[in-house]
């Protein structure tokens, strides 16, 4: 798999007390809280896979539990992502007025429902294939139940700003949706694509071929590839190329290390890193049981065993992992 070595970002500074302290594997993560809703019925089927909800549709069977506890983490990660983003919901330059915004697939509709707060003019839009936003909402925000891989139903040259976000392993033919962005984008239009790594690293502590973040992020790597679905996307420079393959110039690309825990000296990477932890600590078991059950064939015990494996290292603040956190934008 193709890495970002060539893209140079600084290691993040370690507190001192992390590394000097016995105790490595405190989480004191869960101080920080919220909560989600669930709201109308979906159009779609849903199915049970040991004793947790999942969507499918005509293209793709999701391979993430459709859930609140799920549901609930995608809301911390969100907010790990606007503190690394100086408190900002986006990093594309759109101006103070955009009139029409897409939000593609918008899981819980947070991102989209944030963003029609701070732009009480503007009107917004989110898509999924899963109705799992929650029903009160400001009036200048809609969503549809739909699924972004068939044929949209929006008008060409029609959004200001289309936002996507958290699609890796979703996706078996990227050059398609980019080029679908790119018509109903408005000439002149932004585009922002966020996506995360699924391999934790660290600039403090040497990892070895074997250590269980290592074997995660291959697990993950080999079921995208046998579903046909990457979760390699922020690899390299992937995002970019594509946007610019679509039509897409001037297209501007930036790595963020994102931490996992409250191990980094600064304050607000600190905060962020103990979000970010908080949503994966609550999301691995939904994370992997699919793909380690259904795709990978495990027995159910051995995923389980698996995932607690990775969660204890998780919890390890001594650690010090985080993740590839990529935006590309034009």
């Amino acid at each position: 798999m193709t890495t970002s070595k060539d893209i140079h970002v600084p290691s993040l500074e370690v507190d001192p007390a992390i590394l000097s302290s016995d105790d490595s594997s405190t989480d004191d993560s869960g101080s920080i809280a919220s909560s989600t809703t669930s709201v109308a019925e979906s159009i779609l089927n849903y199915r049970r896979l040991h004793g947790r909800p999942y969507s499918s549709s005509h293209t793709t069977e999701y391979w993430n539990p459709v859930d609140d506890v799920q549901n609930e983490a995608f809301d911390f990660l969100h907010n790990a992502h606007v503190m690394l983003s100086d408190d900002k919901l986006f990093q594309a330059p759109i101006g103070d007025d955009p009139a029409i915004v897409l939000d593609v697939g918008t899981g819980t509709g947070i991102w989209a429902i944030d963003f029609a707060h701070q732009f009480p003019n503007a009107k917004v839009t989110g898509t999924d294939m899963n109705a799992t936003q929650p029903s009160w909402v400001p009036k200048n925000c809609d969503f549809i139940v739909d699924d972004v891989l068939l044929d949209w139903s929006f008008p060409v040259n029609h959004f200001d700003f289309i936002h996507m976000r958290g699609l890796y392993g979703c996706v078996p033919d990227w050059t398609a949706l980019h080029d679908k962005v790119f018509a109903h984008l408005k000439p002149g239009g932004w585009f922002e694509h966020v996506e995360t790594e699924v391999k934790l690293e660290s600039d403090h502590v040497k990892l070895p071929p074997d250590h269980v973040f290592n074997v995660w992020a291959d697990l993950f790597y080999t079921g995208g590839e046998k579903m046909g679905r990457s979760f390699a996307i922020a690899g390299g420079h992937q995002m970019k190329e594509l946007m610019e393959k679509a039509g897409f110039v001037e297209v501007v690309e930036r790595k963020i290390k994102m931490p996992m825990h409250g191990w980094p000296r600064d304050k607000k990477l600190r905060e962020a890193g103990l979000m970010g932890q908080l949503a994966l600590d609550q999301a691995i078991e939904g994370l992997a049981v699919f793909l380690l059950t259904q795709i990978h064939q495990w027995d159910h015990d051995e995923a389980i065993a698996f995932t607690n494996k990775f969660r204890l290292e998780t919890r390890k603040a001594a650690n010090c992992a985080w993740l590839w956190r990529y935006v590309s934008m034009r």
